[in-house]
């Protein structure tokens, strides 16, 4: 086969396409995996929790909730290491 007939199949030119788009998975797989495990998502799950269950409750803003959540982690530190 030669490479003009290679670059003319379909096979050959949707690898490269097939390759970024498993990158592109993988990468979008990694970047959920860290900003959950560093919990960057957990004001915005708290605020949807609190206007699911408790309406009437007033909501504390971002900058509140990490300090209180950060004091919360400091008197009761559970099974960090430190």
């Amino acid at each position: 086969m030669t490479a003009i007939a290679r670059t003319q199949d379909p096979a050959v030119r949707s690898a490269p396409a097939a390759a970024w788009r498993w990158v592109r998975s993988a990468a979008s797989g990694i970047r959920w995996y860290v900003t959950a495990l560093m919990g960057d998502g957990a004001y915005d799950t708290y605020i949807a929790h609190q206007r699911a269950h408790h309406p009437d409750a007033e909501v504390p803003t971002e900058r509140q909730f990490w300090r209180d959540r950060m004091a919360d982690q400091d008197r009761n530190p559970g099974a960090r290491c430190c």
